[in-house]
């Protein structure tokens, strides 16, 4: 479980940074994440190996079709439940920290569930 959650991480942490910037490198993961630079290197090789990234001759970072479906999965449970937590009165940084670690091990009939809730609570 810990291997599948690192490389979600590590994918939504690309998704996240390509919205932001038009082209990612190891280095802004290790900005990001405030990681070893060895410790990314190591998980880019087997985000790459595995299908769900490609690098370009110069380092940028692309997110393949799997990878990038990985991704926005993780980064729509993120928000999603990060905000639920907050509109509960959650302070930003706990609702968020709290969030990174729900993302991973909810199912998904469990977040289709509080997704249901949340947007239905939002329509009235």
């Amino acid at each position: 479980m810990k291997t599948q959650e690192s490389a979600e991480m590590y994918l939504e942490t690309i998704l996240i940074l390509s919205k932001k910037n038009p082209q990612v490198r190891s280095i802004d993961i290790v900005g990001e994440l405030e990681y070893k630079k060895s410790s990314v290197s190591v998980a880019m090789k087997n985000l790459r190996n595995n299908g769900y990234i490609e690098m370009d001759g110069d380092g940028y970072i692309t997110l393949t079709e799997p990878g990038k479906k990985i991704a926005e999965t993780i980064y729509e449970r993120h928000t999603l439940i990060s905000g639920w937590l907050m509109h509960l009165g959650v302070e930003r940084s706990v609702a968020s920290e709290d969030a990174c670690r729900i993302e991973h091990v909810i199912s998904q009939e469990s977040f289709e569930a509080v997704k249901a809730y949340v947007e239905n609570a939002k329509l009235q």
